[in-house]
């Protein structure tokens, strides 16, 4: 299938509502560019480095959008933020705090995402509800966040079902972070579902799916998992 066909597939499933990053951390400028004359305009890199080198190869294409999507590291804030037009992987507090002061001195202002853990795993990062609850008065008091939504990433090998039942918990909790606090009143998004389990994200509520394979095939695939 492809690339055409994909996104074709994908248009006709996705509901009109749901954005659609496809992540292009696994594959080449030349096949966002494909992407992108098809329509594309949102993308999803793990790495600062990668996301510079596919800016330089697509200088001629301003209008896309990057997406920093993850593990982001402490000394590569300043980076990320001139890369970056959304980082959705802020996950925990000393990070939030870096880039409350960094945007402070440099005016970027993405908009940010609280990545959230709502099923145990030791491989993937997220504020587990109890902490994030405990570090809500830290996190109130960083005065240039542009905090969006949630982000979640679902552990390897959950049922359907329960996959579901994670994304609606996470769902609900954005709810109540709304509820809570006017600091929070603006988390319109659920940054929830990639390739294998988007249509139960989106089922729970997700308006923001994390494609890769769906949108570019099984290529070749490169282990990156830090911005």
């Amino acid at each position: 299938m492809t690339l055409a066909e994909r996104l074709a597939r994908l248009r006709e499933t996705l509901p009109p509502h749901v954005k659609l990053v496809a992540v292009s951390k696994y594959t080449t400028a030349e096949s966002v560019r494909e992407a992108y004359h098809h329509g594309l305009r949102d993308f999803g890199e793990n790495r600062v480095q990668d996301a510079i080198a596919k800016q330089e190869a697509l200088a001629d294409l301003p209008d896309i959008v990057w997406h920093g999507i993850g593990t982001l590291q402490t000394n590569k804030t300043r980076r990320a933020l001139s890369v970056f037009a959304w980082i959705h992987s802020v996950d925990r507090l000393k990070l939030a705090q870096s880039l409350d002061r960094l945007m402070a001195e440099t005016g970027a202002n993405p908009k940010l995402l609280l990545q959230v853990k709502l099923a145990p795993d030791p491989d993937k990062g997220g504020w587990e509800p109890d902490q994030l609850w405990a570090d809500l008065p830290a996190l109130q008091r960083c005065e240039h966040l542009n905090f969006g939504g949630l982000m979640t990433i679902l552990p390897l090998g959950l049922s359907p079902t329960a996959a579901q039942t994670v994304f609606a918990d996470v769902a609900r909790l954005r709810d109540r972070l709304r509820q809570h606090h006017p600091y929070w009143h603006n988390l319109e998004w659920l940054s929830m579902g990639m390739s294998g389990d988007y249509d139960q994200a989106i089922a729970a509520g997700s308006n923001l799916v994390r494609l890769g394979t769906a949108v570019f095939g099984r290529g070749s695939a490169v282990t990156t998992t830090n911005l």
